[in-house]
């Protein structure tokens, strides 16, 4: 149980993830800069006010910060060591759980699970461990606990044998792998995954497809998912926040900028994604090469502006998938581009200001995932398009459940389709496009991160 020493239990609603709401930098006089991070889960909790963060210190600044014993408010932040959460970060739970659950090992020659395996195994149930054993003493009795993630999925079990008076949910903000290939997984990781997450008295998914699939992998495996209830939770973007932001000076500044680089007249076809295997940047360009090598009339007349921000560099697969990225845009723009026309214009600096500029100028939105578990640029940019934007959307996104009749779909390893595709958004009548984008907005926005997060703490509660 709780150490003696450990501070008095307050908090009613605690919420783990590896990333926290605070990150620092530590800067050459020895000084901290703290910044303040984004995203649905943030946004999510400012709804609830007796809260307690924990979360994983991630970089020097950081562990710095933690040693100093300088924080915020109702953050806890976590010195595990580098090392450990090296091998749990990136060697398992972005390595590992991440590629089962996406579907992208090459299998002939991957995955091997042998010692090195073991290893970095035994630091991701440290850090795991490391968790649950804060959680358990910030906790009030009684408290709720959401637990974040694929990078946290013992958690809940261990959790479990710390307080048993708590309750505990844990959320999946990925897709979760069908039960043959989730089998891929050694025998004993594979069954201590699923009794990690069925330690939680919930679990909860972005659509009903990968809870669904969570099932069968707990039928399959151990014959049930005991007394662990399922939900499903769609997590839809913030309206308010994006339309204000959105037109705030410095995105009005980076469109004039994209529209200079544009060029007057023409069409754009925009995506906007990190650098991440699962997101299938190259073959959206290689799609976008066969719409101008097959339909010439484009020529000239279409400009595709691809924001590509670099992800997880410090893994080599993803360093030369960045890499194969910037080539292919490099080779579209040799063979089509004129002396005023560059038909790929391609960004990897990450700028969110530019983003929003972006998704308001775009003609056409392409996203096509591999597999996602949401995706929220396929809802964001239908909010705020200045005059309507047509949606190329992968049925392999989680946000095909929801946007699929007002989206033209296509099956993301199909670049013929997806060129077809392209063809036919960019094609769109300005009225059936400017009618799609508002029932797009409004089926994007239905459940916003605020009422997404109550929604799950009602649910627990309930339970």
């Amino acid at each position: 149980m709780v150490s003696e020493h450990a501070p008095q239990p307050a908090a009613q609603v605690l919420v783990a993830s590896n990333r926290g709401p605070v990150s620092y930098a530590l800067n050459e006089d020895g000084s901290l800069d703290a910044k303040r991070g984004g995203g649905g889960l943030v946004s999510g909790l400012s709804a609830v006010d007796d809260k307690m963060w924990v979360c994983a210190a991630l970089g020097d600044g950081d562990r710095e910060a933690v040693r100093r014993g300088i924080g915020e408010p109702g953050v806890r932040m976590l010195d595990i060591d580098a090392d450990v959460h090296a091998d749990a970060y990136n060697g398992i739970a972005n390595s590992v759980l991440w590629f089962v659950h996406h579907l992208l090992y090459q299998t002939p020659v991957e995955p091997v699970f042998d010692a090195e395996f073991r290893r970095q195994w035994a630091s991701f149930e440290a850090y795991n461990r490391a968790f649950a054993q804060a959680l358990a003493e910030e906790a009030g009795e009684g408290a709720a606990v959401l637990v974040q993630d694929y990078h946290l999925v013992l958690v809940p079990g261990m959790l479990r044998e710390l307080r048993p008076d708590l309750r505990i949910g844990h959320f999946s903000h990925t897709p979760w792998a069908p039960v043959d290939y989730f089998r891929m997984l050694p025998d004993d990781i594979a069954e201590q995954v699923l009794r990690g997450i069925l330690g939680a008295d919930r679990a909860a998914f972005l659509t009903r497809r990968w809870a669904d699939a969570f099932i069968g992998c707990c039928t399959e495996i151990l014959g049930g998912t005991g007394r662990t209830r399922i939900g499903v939770h769609g997590l839809g973007a913030d309206a308010d926040f994006l339309r204000r932001r959105a037109h705030e000076p410095d995105v009005d500044e980076r469109m004039a900028a994209l529209r200079e680089q544009v060029g007057p007249g023409r069409k754009t076809i925009v995506r906007v994604d990190r650098t991440e295997l699962s997101k299938n940047i190259v073959r959206g360009m290689l799609a976008y090469r066969a719409l101008l090598d097959e339909r010439p009339e484009w020529h000239g007349r279409v400009v595709h502006v691809a924001f590509a921000y670099p992800s997880r560099q410090d893994l080599a697969v993803y360093r030369e998938y960045t890499a194969e990225v910037q080539r292919v845009a490099d080779e579209i723009n040799a063979k089509h581009g004129t002396a005023d026309w560059t038909p790929v214009v391609l960004h990897v600096k990450d700028d969110f200001a530019r983003s929003l500029a972006a998704y308001r100028l775009a003609d056409v939105a392409l996203v096509n995932p591999i597999r996602d578990g949401m995706n929220l640029v396929a809802k964001e940019v239908p909010v705020v398009s200045d005059h309507g934007c047509a949606l190329v959307l992968s049925r392999e996104a989680g946000a095909y459940e929801e946007l699929a009749d007002d989206a033209i779909a296509v099956n993301p390893y199909d670049v013929s389709a997806t060129a077809d595709a392209l063809h036919e958004a960019l094609t769109m009548a300005d009225g059936e496009r400017a009618e799609r984008t508002e029932r797009l907005a409004e089926a994007a926005t239905a459940l916003p991160p605020q009422q997404w997060f109550l929604d799950q703490l009602e649910a627990l509660r309930k339970e």
